[in-house]
């Protein structure tokens, strides 16, 4: 699997978490996600697209239209890593993060992991 097709998977699986409503979520999904996928992040553990895109719409409601940017892609091996900013509706700065990814032999993701802080309550 190219770096290429890794980065194309990639971004159209982040490019979800901007996308209006859970079809839109459902198609970009469908084409860079395996349905038995696995999410991770400090907050949840989200098996399925099911399960993904209900995340998504949550994030959605605490940030509306908010959304990532991704700064570096590096990808070998079926892996990937990449750090992104979380930006709010205007494209300001919210957050940072990294994440990892593992991809099936198709090249789509199969296990999505994210890493950022997360305020204490």
């Amino acid at each position: 699997m190219s770096i290429e097709l890794q980065g194309k998977t990639w971004e159209t699986y982040t490019s979800a978490w901007r996308l209006v409503g859970a079809e839109a979520k459902a198609q970009a999904l469908r084409t860079s996600v395996n349905p038995g996928c696995v999410y991770r992040d400090p907050l949840i553990k989200a098996q399925g697209h099911d399960a993904l895109i209900n995340y998504m719409l949550e994030f959605h409601q605490q940030v509306p239209g908010g959304f990532f940017d991704t700064q570096s892609f590096r990808a070998h091996s079926g892996r990937s890593i990449a750090t992104w900013h979380m930006r709010n509706a205007e494209g300001v700065v919210i957050g940072e993060g990294v994440s990892y990814g593992e991809y099936d032999a198709e090249g789509k993701l199969l296990e999505m992991t994210g890493f950022f802080d997360v305020a204490e309550q």
